[in-house]
């Protein structure tokens, strides 16, 4: 009888393994293998448009994000974000350009060096990736990294390999301040030409800049172009008036067309520099005194724009703006070349360029916590800048504290500056630095080259635009 029932109970066990196993092997069975089903099933992750691209899928989704990461029980928003997916063996590359998403397919210089996947993320309050009602104060340093944050521990489960953060102008920024604030989620950080307001008042920096950036001939050329932009001021805000009605621009933002008039021309300078390479200077009307009120407009129009600072022209960079006035910093320059009677305003202050209704407050020690973790803490870190852009007049500089972090400026480039333009040792130096943070063989590594094949699609990149050429 004993017998009996030890048998009983043997069975009984070996059937209840069995259909353990059968149901582990259903449940296995079950789970999504296709990428886009695998996204899909990540709690809060909806699909707003699959675009077919030859070697790739890509994917434009939502996903559910807390209006404040403190509070998750406040509300909801949908974020933007974006997956080139190459392979979920291979590296993950985690881009944002610090403002809208790009749906169209594109490959930034890291994801082209290691071959491998790319998610896209639009900032928080840059539209459509918006709360609704907008709680502005929601909006900093530390809740956009932990956008980033909960964005990749969604994805980690699917992309398992080393992740790479990147971004340029703001982008960069975001991506160090996204390393400052979650050191241990990413293995490497590619920052391009990301400027560091330490102290706001201090710009003295850039004045230096301006003096002896490219030749004296370029830098005679457009201060001439920007002063005599002023001189004729009267009949170009004539000009600029109908400009405004033909297109329905408006200046309720700023106060009005004359301090967007002089907020474009005072910009004129510094867009160039940042956007423009030195053999542009032929470009620039040669004699300024003596050129027509079209080639004074046009060219201070192609570089500036004088949409930039109508209400239209300002709307999309309210977030940016917001930002630069509560925690980022503003750069603020002075004109030597320049008589004070010509300039009735300078300089305007992120404030200006903010709705009123939207309150605002500094908060000066942002930057100042960002810079000294940097200084001390940084690792696995790539500062790209080029040497004829003026963000990187006040830039990051890690410090004795730091480990395996480089700065690197690429000569004659402009904020378009990458690794591909830095000079032969110091380009194999961050290729090989970029193929070990994502976790390639040491082959791999010691070739210090781009392991996919350049894509005029998916690689042509205009320069990172910072709104209206300015804080």
């Amino acid at each position: 009888m004993r017998k009996a029932l030890r048998w009983l109970l043997a069975l009984t066990v070996f059937i209840g393994t069995l259909s353990t196993a059968a149901g582990a092997a259903t449940a296995a069975g079950s789970e999504p293998t296709d990428i886009k089903d695998r996204l899909l099933s990540i709690p809060g992750m909806s699909l707003v448009q699959e675009k077919p691209y030859p070697g790739y899928r890509y994917f434009v989704l939502n996903y559910t994000q807390p209006v404040d990461h403190r509070h998750p029980d406040r509300g909801t928003f949908q974020q933007r974000i974006t997956v080139l997916h190459k392979d979920v063996s291979r590296p993950t590359v985690f881009y944002t350009s610090g403002y809208n998403v790009s749906t169209t397919p594109s490959r930034r210089e890291p994801t082209q060096i290691v071959d491998g996947n790319q998610v896209s993320l639009e900032y928080r309050f840059f539209t459509p990736s918006r709360p609704a009602p907008a709680d502005w104060s929601k909006l900093d340093i530390w809740q956009a990294a932990s956008d980033q944050h909960r964005v990749y521990e969604a994805l980690k489960p699917v992309y398992s390999a080393n992740w790479l953060a990147t971004g340029g102008s703001k982008g960069g920024m975001t991506a160090t301040y996204y390393e400052r604030f979650y050191p241990r989620d990413m293995d490497g950080v590619v920052a391009y030409v990301a400027p560091n307001d330490v102290v706001n008042n201090e710009d003295s920096a850039y004045d230096r800049f301006f003096e002896r950036v490219g030749t004296q001939e370029c830098r005679d050329r457009l201060n001439a172009v920007q002063r005599e932009a002023l001189v004729r001021r009267e009949p170009l805000e004539k000009r600029y008036a109908q400009y405004a009605a033909d297109n329905g621009y408006t200046f309720t933002t700023i106060g009005g067309l004359d301090r967007a008039y002089e907020a474009v021309v005072l910009d004129y300078v510094w867009g160039f520099w940042q956007y423009s390479l030195l053999k542009d200077c032929d470009t620039v009307p040669a004699h300024a005194a003596g050129a027509t009120d079209d080639e004074i407009w046009n060219s201070v129009d192609t570089i500036s724009g004088f949409s930039a600072y109508t209400d239209q022209g300002l709307e999309t960079y309210t977030p940016y703006y917001y930002q630069a006035g509560t925690q980022l910093g503003a750069p603020t320059i002075h004109f030597p070349h320049i008589e004070g009677t010509l300039i009735r305003y300078g300089y305007q202050p992120p404030r200006n360029f903010v709705p009123r209704s939207i309150p605002m407050r500094f908060q000066p020690r942002a930057m100042r916590d960002v810079d000294s973790w940097v200084r001390h803490h940084a690792a696995h870190m790539l500062f790209v800048y080029g040497q004829n852009d003026p963000w990187g007049s006040e830039r990051f500089r890690p410090g004795k504290g730091a480990r395996d972090s480089y700065v690197l400026t690429a000569p004659g480039m402009n904020h378009g500056a990458n690794v591909a333009g830095l000079v032969p040792d110091q380009k194999a130096l961050a290729t090989a630095r970029i193929l070990t943070w994502a976790g390639l063989s040491p082959a791999t590594v010691a070739q210090a080259k781009p392991l996919a094949r350049y894509d005029a699609r998916l690689d042509v990149r205009d320069v990172e635009r910072e709104p209206a050429l300015r804080p």
